[in-house]
């Protein structure tokens, strides 16, 4: 497994880290979701991400569990702070108020007296950036969070963010988690160049689309293989969002290259997500060890000039 700074700091991440969303305390059984991360850490994956609404917290607590196993220097722990976690008027944004009673929660969920990165999950119109920013210092000086995130921000959301952090001498955001994948390339244009500029990494998330770009689904009508996300109720709608005649084509397009490579379709996805610097990691999702033992192959495979070429010009064909 190979390392990769977070932004500009010298925090050291695995180039694949593992996510929780849509997996722990949810369809996947809590023993194996223990195995699964008993087996990331196995692998030199030290990262690991989750959320205060994945599951409405059971995520958190499945993945406190398994860490509890192991020494704590050994990991880097990310959660987020946004999404509803009640029904009042005050238990979600990102007001002052909503993240120090969710950093709290996380870590009584989490077993844990402090968390690496602690992610905005995504930007709250309602409050004001100055007062959501101030607040995340605050926790790093309280000792609650290591470091500052974004998810989901705009390049203009960040550029607001980076500022303020700037001119009030805040703690600096190092880390952003957007969408990117072969199907997904939005930050490509705006995000990545500005967060370059500013020292921010991106730790992507579904850079397999859901398992679309690791073959796992054979055509857009076709029906989900057995123990799949899209055949359970709570992914099948994340998977079926994928699944269309360009996706598909794209997909097979990546799966005869690997092939020619002499690798898999996912390790292919994973390695041409990471073909950009900026990229400190990519998130991915694992309901057995297996798939964290081919997904980690992926670390320090570099994709030929001519094979990036080839992708490039299905995906130019698609469009």
């Amino acid at each position: 497994m190979l390392y990769r700074r977070l932004g500009r700091s010298g925090l050291k991440v695995s180039e694949i880290s593992l996510g929780s969303w849509l997996t722990y305390g949810g369809y996947v059984p809590k023993e194996r979701a223990v195995a699964v991360i008993d087996k990331a850490l196995e692998l030199g994956i030290n990262f690991i991400d989750t959320a205060n609404v994945y599951m409405r917290g059971e995520a958190e607590i499945v993945v406190g569990e398994a860490l509890r196993r192991h020494r704590r220097e050994s990991y880097v722990l990310a959660t987020k702070v946004r999404g509803p976690m009640g029904d009042g008027p005050n238990d979600v944004g990102l007001s002052r108020k909503h993240i120090k009673e969710q950093c709290e929660a996380s870590l009584r969920r989490l077993g844990l007296e402090y968390v690496d990165v602690y992610y905005c999950h995504y930007y709250d119109p309602e409050t004001p950036l100055e007062e959501t920013l101030r607040a995340m210092d605050d926790l790093v000086r309280e000792g609650k969070a290591l470091y500052v995130g974004v998810s989901n921000f705009s390049a203009a959301q960040i550029a607001e963010a980076a500022a303020i952090t700037d001119r009030f001498g805040l703690r600096p955001i190092v880390a952003n988690q957007p969408l990117y994948n072969l199907f997904a390339r939005d930050i490509e244009a705006e995000v990545v160049p500005l967060c370059e500029a500013k020292g921010i990494g991106q730790v992507v998330y579904s850079p397999l689309a859901q398992g679309v770009l690791a073959g796992k689904y054979k055509g857009a009508d076709g029906a989900p293989p057995a123990g799949s996300r899209a055949a359970d109720e709570s992914g099948r709608q994340a998977v079926r969002s994928w699944l269309n005649a360009r996706n598909v084509r794209i997909a097979e397009s990546l799966r005869k290259l690997a092939q020619e490579l002499g690798a898999t379709p996912a390790q292919l996805a994973l390695a041409w997500a990471l073909r950009l610097p900026n990229v400190s990691s990519v998130i991915v999702g694992a309901s057995a060890p297996e798939q964290l033992e081919e997904n980690a192959q992926a670390s320090g495979l570099r994709l030929p000039p001519e094979a990036l070429e080839r992708l490039e010009a299905v995906v130019r064909e698609t469009e």
